[in-house]
């Protein structure tokens, strides 16, 4: 969920809160099995993250 703000695709993000800190790319946004350029806070979205394995995050 983006709780505040925007994510786009091509943006730089950090992951903070499960174990070191780390920064990646936004290079997907998903919504109910679709493809978006960008969400805005509210959403419920599914990002796919470059060099980011599905193992290294936790939903929520």
């Amino acid at each position: 969920r983006v709780e505040r703000g925007q994510i786009k695709v091509g943006e730089e993000v950090e992951i903070i809160g499960l174990h070191d800190t780390s920064k990646t790319t936004v290079t997907g946004v998903e919504m109910f099995r679709k493809l978006l350029d960008y969400a805005e806070a509210g959403d419920n979205i599914g990002a796919l993250l470059r060099g980011v394995a599905r193992e290294d995050v936790q939903r929520g």
